[in-house]
């Protein structure tokens, strides 16, 4: 039994586009304190397999982190950071007694005035998994087969053009139930999450002869009545020849920018999901809590890496 969904969808961005930054906010305020928490309840006492979380920011985002704190709960959960196949850094989480609760928590300043760093030589596309494909339904096939024969070039223009076909193509819903969609479901369905429609955009820049991966990470957005929100999102990347990987967000149908604070890129959706594990048969469930904060000006951030508490992260650990 998996330890939780993965994507709790209930709090994936409902917004059918991305809100403009009110006027000189990300000159003025740019800093934002992000905290998400996410919390698993168990019916009996369970012993948990394994548990792999993947909330750490990719390192070409790095330079927008300020500071970073990860925090896991029971305490006497034994955490260890690596890197796994595709470059993300990823936390292996074990637990040594039965538990009938299970915390991961995460903190981090980020700077949504810095931009990503360009991904250049260091992250081509090297890795298989970029290029394979499924085999094409019926759908997916005519899909590919009209953009192939409009002569689709490998440029961002090219695909940026394909991000608005997918957008303007389906209708965005809110599925709360673990998984994902294949591309000739959504299709089908003329509709899905934002992982469905990222993972039916990858699909199709791969039969068109792009390497392409699946994101995962987080969406900041300005809010009229809030200052700002924050939700867990997914998008699409694919590789173009001398811009390196681009980010297209199927659901707003725009190019990804610095609101886009990517967790973890991977070859199909499983394998960036931000949390996965197993653990023994019982009833579970799970309750995710997220905000984000403006830093005002003036005003230092707060201390995220506490020091010394058990399960608790120093931001230079992950980062």
């Amino acid at each position: 039994m998996v330890a939780g969904t993965g994507w709790p969808e209930n709090h994936v961005s409902e917004y059918e586009y991305l809100k403009p930054f009110p006027q000189g906010l990300l000159r003025m305020n740019s800093r934002v304190i992000l905290r998400h928490q996410t919390r698993y309840q168990y019916d009996r006492p369970v012993f948990l397999g394994r548990q792999t979380v993947r909330l750490c920011p990719v390192p070409r985002v790095r330079s927008a982190i300020r500071d970073y704190a990860f925090e896991v709960s029971p305490e006497t959960a034994e955490m260890t950071w690596r890197q796994d196949a595709y470059g993300n850094r990823v936390a292996e989480i074990r637990v040594p007694e039965r538990v009938t609760g299970f915390d991961v928590s995460v903190r981090m300043d980020v700077d949504l005035g810095v931009r990503p760093v360009l991904s250049g030589i260091a992250e081509a596309p090297v890795c298989t998994a970029y290029r394979d494909v499924d085999a094409a339904g019926a759908h997916v096939a005519r899909f590919v087969e009209f953009w192939r024969m409009a002569g689709a070039e490998k440029t961002s223009e090219a695909v940026a053009d394909l991000n608005r076909a997918v957008a303007e193509h389906l209708t965005y819903q809110r599925r709360l139930e673990p998984g994902v969609w294949t591309p000739e479901e959504t299709l089908q369905r003329q509709g899905g999450s934002c992982r469905d429609s990222a993972w039916l955009l990858v699909t199709v820049l791969r039969h068109l002869g792009f390497s392409a991966r699946f994101v995962s990470g987080y969406l900041i957005q300005s809010d009229p009545a809030d200052g700002w929100n924050c939700d867990l999102h997914a998008w699409a990347e694919a590789w173009i020849p001398g811009d390196g990987w681009v980010g297209f967000d199927t659901t707003s149908g725009l190019v990804v920018a610095q609101h886009h604070i990517p967790l973890a890129v991977a070859g199909r959706p499983e394998e960036a999901a931000p949390i996965s594990g197993m653990l023994d048969r019982c009833r579970a469930t799970f309750d995710v809590t997220m905000r984000a904060e403006p830093l005002l000006s003036g005003r230092e951030a707060p201390e995220l890496a506490m020091i010394g508490q058990p399960g608790v992260m120093r931001s230079h650990e992950a980062l």
